[in-house]
């Protein structure tokens, strides 16, 4: 069993609608084993779990975001969904580490197993730049194989120029060798948005870390400013304002979520599917 394991790829955004956009941008990516954080942490020179470092991971990043430790945090919210035969299975959150001490995640995602190692649930974090978020907690069907299809409710404010109403189809392949988070929005007048999380797999190493460190020196502060840079360009390109709501008044909302039959066959081209483009 691995504590961990590092995703090189890309992300990309595609608006659709009246005002289109797209953007891809290479990223690197973690994938860490809530109960081994400790040990990755001893085991790395260059990353910590808790403390500073040129790479870490944060506790306070993700659930309560009070520093608390995030398996109890993620098991309550299983078992509130009825998702009691999950508890006591392989925790793993794919996310960005912090990188010189600062992060900002737009999505990460809890892959939550069984005891017998059978994914069954995935947690979808959704954080804006109003230092706000919410969760989607959904479960996996047994049958669902390499490709997770899911489906929920938009219910949390993410970009000031996408509007709240709608919901989300998700695309999953379950982290391995490739990993893909593809996520289609719909909302009043048809679909909105895809955006895909690409990447492929090298070992959680400091090897690794340099490699990374090389390629994205300030990869966590190119996230923040892409996101203002791109809604920039939205805005010129005549992108309506949409005014912000409150935010829900639980942290998370709950599945199961089944596929909506209208929005046809597929969510990506297959070339979306595998390289991000």
């Amino acid at each position: 069993m691995t504590d961990g394991t590092v995703y090189f790829g890309e992300v990309m955004h595609r608006r659709l609608g009246a005002v289109r956009h797209r953007f891809t941008y290479r990223v690197f990516s973690i994938l860490v084993d809530l109960d081994r954080l400790e040990a990755l942490g001893h085991r790395l020179k260059l990353f910590s779990h808790n403390r500073a470092n040129i790479f870490s991971f944060q506790d306070r990043d993700h659930g309560p975001r009070d520093g608390s430790p995030l398996r109890p945090w993620v098991e309550r919210h299983l078992s509130a969904a009825g998702l009691d035969h999950v508890r006591g299975g392989r925790i793993r959150l794919l996310c960005f580490p912090r990188l010189w001490g600062y992060v900002f995640n737009p999505l990460s995602v809890f892959f939550c197993e069984a005891p017998d190692g059978s994914l069954a649930a995935i947690l979808y974090e959704v954080s804006n730049t109003f230092g706000e978020r919410h969760c989607y907690l959904e479960p996996v069907r047994p049958s669902a194989g390499g490709v997770i299809e899911q489906a929920c409710a938009k219910r949390f404010y993410v970009s000031p120029f996408i509007e709240l109403e709608g919901d989300y189809r998700f695309r999953v392949q379950a982290p391995a060798e490739r990993l893909m988070v593809a996520i289609r929005q719909r909302g009043r007048d048809g679909q909105t948005l895809h955006a895909i999380l690409s990447g492929r797999a090298a070992p959680f190493d400091d090897r690794t870390l340099i490699r990374a460190l090389l390629a994205h020196p300030l990869m966590t502060f190119k996230v923040m400013a892409a996101i203002h840079w791109e809604a920039l360009k939205l805005w010129r390109k005549g992108a309506k304002f949409q005014t912000r709501p409150a935010p829900p008044p639980a942290e998370i909302s709950y599945g199961p979520g089944p596929v909506p039959a209208n929005y046809g066959p597929g969510l990506v081209p297959a070339s979306d599917a595998t390289t991000g483009r």
